[in-house]
């Protein structure tokens, strides 16, 4: 009988975390997409996320014209595989991949969005650092400057000259708005570098020249959570005599004042660098008359710790590490300009809404949701604007499985319902290793007080549990 009633469960949430079935309408002219992806661009390193440092001005005004999420996540925070689901709409633990080497199958490839609109008759181009597995699918695309790995800032132009990396993928996007057939629709994904750092250099984040002196005279204010108490709090074999990978990062990133000003200014150069390229394909598009008919998103893989919790990088269950930026500007529809929303979003939705902007079919295996059942619908609290048939999630399942042999970096799982969160980290290496966290977000948003230990955490914990079981379970 337990068995027939957990088998139940399991098939339940499964249907949950399937997406509702969406009409497709096919636009009477298909409209073009530009999906851009940052590198380890955090939530609030957007002036419009109230950031009063950071000069983002073409991304705010994206923002402010388009449809912004105040709370869009990744379901795992690190680069291959968060690309992987942000390609495919499904976790990780579905499409299987967990590390930096395992491509696509043929058969998954063709149910990524850009082969799924390729067949659509949209002409696709990728232009960055693609980030999943060693084997580069450039056949499948109509325009490729890919490449696997890291990539380098420092590099070269159609002509031989120097010139830092997002600035030649903004000249890269140019050339294939320029080779582009006209009046055949086209989807441009273009996944940056910046602002991720290059990893070992010696200098870790350059940034281009002209942006010396941009931030050069403030004073930037360390967080709160940087504090030395927050990193000892985790267990021994977490902190790993100080070989967690996190904390070696963090070492020469965010070890005093000193270098916290450093990194951290570099970092916000190279989001400008992003910001300026954004401007500049605003620019191109009015220009060649596609600014009507083009549809621009922009989001990044995951978060980035700037020294919190003694960390530095992503990978654990923090805010800033699966917590991202979002923005989706359709200017054909002028009722989502202006709007926000604090619903939980995340990138696993971001394939099927695409294919539903398009007016393309959505495969069965995608597991998030077309953001456009939400942007249709009032986010005012106001049960007159929302649609009965269309209740949005209040939790969400997140995860972290990588296990690289040559670094350590603890595994993570978790839960985010309705602002209460529960996170558990463990050891593939040492089972029995395990720690958990529990947080309350409404009362204690930058997640410094960990309840777990706590009667208040106790209870917490065991109301998150069934929600953080059935939504693992349907993560499959």
């Amino acid at each position: 009988m337990k068995r027939s009633i957990t088998l139940l469960l399991v098939v339940v949430a499964a249907t949950a975390l399937r997406p509702l079935p969406v009409q497709q309408t096919v636009p009477a002219t298909p409209p073009n997409i530009i999906f851009l992806l940052a590198d380890d661009q955090r939530w609030d390193a957007l002036g419009v996320a109230g950031n009063s440092v950071i000069q983002t001005p073409n991304l705010d005004k994206l923002a402010r014209e388009g449809f912004y999420f105040q709370r869009s996540y990744v379901t795992t925070p690190i680069c291959a595989v968060s690309r992987a689901s942000i390609l495919s709409g499904q976790y990780a633990r579905r499409h299987g991949i967990v590390d930096f080497a395992k491509p696509f199958s043929d058969s998954a490839l063709a149910q990524t969005y850009p082969l799924v609109l390729r067949k659509q008759g949209y002409r696709t181009g990728f232009i960055g650092k693609y980030g999943v597995g060693d084997d580069m699918p450039a056949n499948q695309y109509d325009y490729w400057k890919g490449f696997k790995g890291q990539g380098q800032y420092a590099a070269k132009d159609a002509q031989g000259k120097l010139i830092h990396l997002t600035d030649l993928m903004g000249q890269q996007m140019d050339e294939f708005l320029t080779t582009n057939p006209k009046g055949r629709p086209f989807c441009l994904s273009v996944s940056f570098k910046a602002p991720h750092a290059q990893d070992g250099a010696k200098i870790e984040f350059p940034y281009a020249d002209r942006f010396d002196d941009l931030y050069k005279d403030q004073t930037l204010k360390r967080p709160a959570a940087s504090a030395d108490k927050y990193y000892q709090q985790f267990p021994d074999w977490f902190r790993h005599n100080d070989q967690n990978e996190s904390r070696i990062r963090w070492s020469r990133r965010f070890a005093n004042d000193s270098l916290f000003q450093q990194i951290t200014k570099s970092y916000f150069r190279l989001i400008t660098g992003i910001d300026d390229v954004v401007g500049n394909l605003r620019r191109s598009l009015q220009e060649r008359g596609l600014a009507e008919n083009t549809i621009i998103v922009y989001t990044s893989d995951n978060g980035f710790y700037f020294g919190e919790y003694g960390f530095a990088d992503k990978w654990y269950g923090h805010e800033l590490s699966i917590r991202v930026p979002l923005i989706i500007y359709d200017p054909r529809r002028p009722n989502w300009h202006g709007r926000t929303t604090n619903q939980y979003t995340l990138n696993i939705d971001l394939a099927p809404t695409l294919l539903t902007l398009a007016g393309a079919p959505i495969p069965k295996r995608m597991q998030g949701r077309s953001l456009t059942e939400l942007m249709d619908n009032r986010d005012s609290g106001d049960a007159a604007h929302r649609s009965p048939k269309i209740p949005w999630r209040t939790e969400f399942f997140f995860e972290h499985l990588v296990n690289l042999p040559t670094v350590f970096i603890p595994q993570t799982e978790g839960v985010l319902s309705q602002d209460r969160k529960y996170v558990h980290y463990f050891n593939l290496r040492e089972p029995t290793d395990s720690y958990e966290e529990v947080y309350n977000l409404k009362t204690d948003p930058q997640e410094l007080t960990n309840l777990a230990t706590l009667p208040q955490g106790k209870s917490l914990k065991n109301t998150l549990l069934p929600t953080f079981n059935r939504l693992k379970a349907a993560a499959q």
